[in-house]
């Protein structure tokens, strides 16, 4: 008996696994059948465009951009674009998915720029595909990606993370953080850089303020919180027109000038109120001279106007009220950095002013920024 019972689930098993693998087979053969169409139809479309690199380099280093130019020959003239799917890179990361095109005859150089992120790279397959005006399809075509060469800086200790072709302070500017630290900002541009990725050592805060990207010219306004100690703030990058790693130097002089706009760090302009103050002074000689020519000495109290006036221009207010849930910026730029909020209403000291902003010190000593619209009316 037990040894039917062996024979019928040898028989059951066997009749299990012929199934499985008929429908196995059947799966298969299906799949096949669909690749095979599939593979039909594509070969059964028009060869349309043809692809080949123009441009490409022979060597990158890591942290650099770097520029492919792929030519692109149309082989029909019924089409309105040529776009691109890019798959497969390494090491690498595309900066713009639309190339910069120029186009020569019927050859069209695309250049698409790739940021290199490690030293095991290779550049993606360029997929190209014609936008027919019609219903039209055109078989696509694909360019392979190619090895990269890319080499590993040994930078400085210093080192700000940027590789480009320039990199330079246009502005810069120092004033007081706390008793223990400055705030420096400054504003850099530079070419062929992804200033995205710049970054200082050593500092006990860093930000972005602002920051405009592109592939060719970009600009950046940063700041850094640094030690008091410190009379010289410094970093470097490697410059590729050079070669080498070049050093940026800071001067470190604190100044209590406000600051003016995120694009120009030079101290406020007194001229109006300098203006204000020496018309003043023209009245009041006015009114004394034509007192005593007139020899009237019961109208030089009108003298006093313009000198209260005058007074009042000379020294500015010490105390500012700043209204509870006041933001409060390390500058006085727009959408900038925020480190604290105030939880109630404070009367502060008043440190400085420049258009719609008022610098203040708070009660734990650290200097910031509010705007205008948060003080409290009179």
């Amino acid at each position: 008996m037990k040894k039917i019972v062996l024979i019928w689930l040898f028989l059951f098993s066997a009749l299990f696994a012929i199934s499985d693998t008929e429908s196995n087979a059947d799966l298969t053969s299906s799949q096949s059948d669909i690749a095979t169409t599939l593979n039909k139809e594509e070969s059964s479309l028009e060869q349309a465009i043809t692809l080949e690199y123009k441009k490409i380099p022979s060597r990158a280093l890591k942290g650099e951009i770097i520029r492919v130019t792929v030519k692109a020959l149309p082989l029909v003239d019924d089409f309105t674009n040529i776009t691109y799917e890019i798959t497969g890179s390494i090491g690498v990361k595309l900066l713009s998915k639309t190339p910069t095109r120029e186009v020569e005859a019927k050859n069209h150089y695309d250049t698409f720029y790739f940021l290199v992120t490690d030293t095991n790279a290779r550049l993606p397959d360029f997929e190209a595909s014609l936008l027919s005006s019609g219903d039209k399809e055109y078989k696509k075509t694909t360019l392979f990606g190619e090895e990269l060469d890319v080499i590993a800086l040994n930078p400085k200790k210093d080192f700000a993370n940027i590789v480009a072709d320039s990199f330079e302070i246009s502005s810069y500017k120092t004033t007081s953080y706390d008793a223990l630290h400055n705030i420096v900002v400054f504003i850099a541009a530079a070419q062929n850089c992804y200033i995205s990725s710049f970054k200082l050592k050593d500092v006990f805060k860093q930000g972005v303020e602002s920051i405009t990207e592109s592939n060719i010219d970009s600009k950046i306004t940063y700041y850094a919180i640094i030690d008091k100690s410190i009379d010289n703030f410094s970093f470097s990058y490697f410059n590729l027109v050079q070669n080498k790693f070049v050093q940026i130097d800071i001067p470190i002089v604190v100044n209590d000038d406000s600051v003016t706009t995120q694009s120009d760090l030079q101290p406020i302009d007194h001229s109006h109120e300098q203006l204000k103050m020496s018309l003043a002074t023209i009245v009041a000689l006015i009114i004394f001279f034509v007192v005593i020519w007139k020899k009237k000495p019961k109208y030089l109290v009108l003298i006093l106007i313009p000198i209260i006036y005058i007074a009042l221009l000379a020294v500015p207010s010490k105390d500012v009220c700043i209204k509870k849930g006041s933001k409060v910026y390390l500058l006085p730029i727009n959408n900038g950095t925020i480190f604290e909020t105030t939880d109630e209403e404070y009367n502060l000291s008043k440190e400085g002013q420049t258009k719609n902003w008022t610098k203040i010190q708070l009660n734990n000593k650290k200097i910031g920024w509010v705007k205008d619209e948060d003080i409290c009316k009179n």
